[in-house]
């Protein structure tokens, strides 16, 4: 990818087989390790038989019995939510906050989908077992999707890592179990079609951890859940209405990429593609930069292009050259993610019919980080990066990081993915109660994948065992959180209507 040397109100350069090659990015600066955490952790465990690591997993159960899990309680002292999310929204885009608590207003499922700050919270106070994995951080049922692997099948896993850190496995599973509840509950389903939803999230985690526990190493990690494979587990269920809506939903994420980007966020502007303006959501940064912002422009497209070119291999390196950068534009996504620096970035290769959308998402510490410790990484754009790849099948093969002095002045860390890539997610809000099952088997099943791949895999199966005990008590467990949730949620109402919070529905 050229340099940028153009002011941004004027007209890019073309790139031809005659431009210079770039100078080199500078070196980045080395990672150093932080401080030992608060809970150590390592990816390197000890070498022990099989044997060992089951007795070690069945000894856990001294200290923590898998029934201990069923407990939620409030106590004196805890956090107020809307503490919580204030205290996140002090470090975000002023402007965007009232959108994302308007987002967060519109429902209790809304308010959960927003509120891992305030969860993370409130599972440090919960039992642990001591094993730890790669946490997603965020594991409720709507960041699981389909998208694009690099062979362009499409795959079935989790999709947001925003707040990916090692931790306590049981952690993601019951803000996954938890989020089966809370939005069943939005949809009015009755309490047996819940819990059965929610114990087979739980089961499908317990027993899929138990046949990884049985396979080789490279089995685990070379396993995956392809989509085609989520559509005939539906399609087995006998129902060919829901297995009909999900076939013509794949269909529509094979769709989902860059040229799909390109008719849908871009005008033609003398000949060439520019990004919409669609205020607040969608705004090209020659609309929002004034002043010292607007003068920057150029010095901060630098950074970005070479700082981000950095951290990725040789090959995709050598990739990323082809495309020449065009326009930047900032673009609101998500619910608990508003506010976030996000950015799209618009490049194009062979001509006006060849362009590659990527999108840059601001990343700041984990909710998880003061209850288990800091991340080895110092750039949070690599802590998700590198979580992401531990946690998934297969990543987008342009994921990468950077670190930048940003338009405002201020130093943030960023990550990079493809914008579109075929990425598509079941819309829980239409969603028939028959569909949650299976569902919830496929987000348990690859939640298991993604903690096998990272922990102590035999050590957790010995852990959960062969019984219904720890399902029974996630259930049990569900359950309670969602009725906190629910009171949590009447905080923010309030809130609300008293002034105290600005809130824009509606966008």
């Amino acid at each position: 990818m050229p340099d940028v040397s153009a002011k941004p109100a004027g007209k890019e350069p073309n790139m031809t087989s005659d431009t210079p090659t770039p100078e080199p990015a500078p070196t980045p600066e080395p990672e150093q390790p932080t401080p030992p955490a608060p809970i150590a952790y390592t990816t390197l465990l000890p070498h022990f038989t099989p044997a060992e690591h089951l007795a070690r997993g069945r000894a856990a159960r001294q200290d923590t019995p898998r029934s201990s899990h069923a407990s939620w309680e409030t106590w004196s002292d805890r956090p107020d939510p809307i503490d919580v999310l204030e205290e996140q929204g002090a470090h975000r885009t002023p402007e965007l906050l009232p959108i994302r608590y308007g987002r967060m207003v519109a429902s209790p499922f809304a308010f959960y989908r927003g509120g891992a700050a305030i969860m993370a919270s409130d599972l440090a106070t919960t039992p642990r077992s001591g094993l730890k994995a790669q946490c997603c951080g965020d594991a409720h049922l709507v960041n699981f999707g389909v998208f694009a692997s690099p062979d362009r099948s499409l795959v079935f896993d989790i999709n947001d890592f925003d707040e990916t850190l090692p931790g306590p496995w049981e952690w993601d599973v019951k803000r996954l179990a938890a989020s089966f509840e809370v939005a069943m509950r939005d949809r009015g389903m009755d309490a047996t079609a819940r819990r059965g939803a929610v114990l087979v999230a739980a089961r499908t985690y317990r027993e899929t951890m138990l046949e990884f526990a049985q396979l080789n190493t490279m089995d685990v990690w070379y396993a995956r859940l392809d989509a085609v494979e989520l559509l005939e587990n539906l399609q087995a269920t006998g129902d060919r209405k829901d297995a009909k809506r999900v076939a013509k939903g794949l269909e529509k994420a094979q769709s989902k990429n860059s040229l799909r980007a390109l008719e849908k966020l871009t005008v033609t502007v003398d000949g060439e593609p520019r990004i919409i303006s669609n205020p607040p959501l969608i705004v090209p940064a020659s609309e929002l930069l004034q002043g010292a912002e607007f003068d920057r422009f150029t010095e901060v497209i630098h950074q970005f292009l070479s700082n981000y070119a950095a951290s990725l291999p040789d090959d995709r390196r050598h990739l990323l050259t082809e495309f020449e950068f065009k326009q930047i534009a900032r673009k609101v996504v998500g619910v608990g993610s508003v506010g976030m620096r996000s950015w799209i970035v618009l490049t194009l290769g062979r001509n006006t019919d060849d362009p590659l959308f990527l999108q840059l998402k601001q990343a700041e510490s984990s909710v998880m980080e003061r209850f288990v410790g800091r991340s080895r990484y110092r750039n949070h754009g690599r802590r998700v990066v590198e979580g992401q790849r531990l946690m998934q099948a297969a990543s987008d093969i342009l994921l990468g990081w950077y670190k930048v002095l940003a338009f405002d002045g201020l130093v943030h860390d960023f990550y990079v993915r493809q914008l579109w890539d075929g990425k598509a997610s079941l819309d829980v809000a239409t969603m028939p109660a028959r569909m949650f099952g299976p569902y919830a088997r496929a987000c348990g099943w690859t939640l298991a994948r993604a903690h096998a791949r990272s922990g102590d895999r035999i050590a957790i199966a010995g852990y959960l065992g062969a019984g219904s005990v720890f399902d029974e008590a996630i259930a049990d467990f569900a359950a309670t959180y969602a009725d906190q949730n629910e009171r949590d949620y009447e905080k923010l109402v309030t809130a609300v209507k008293s002034g105290r919070i600005a809130a824009q529905t509606g966008v």
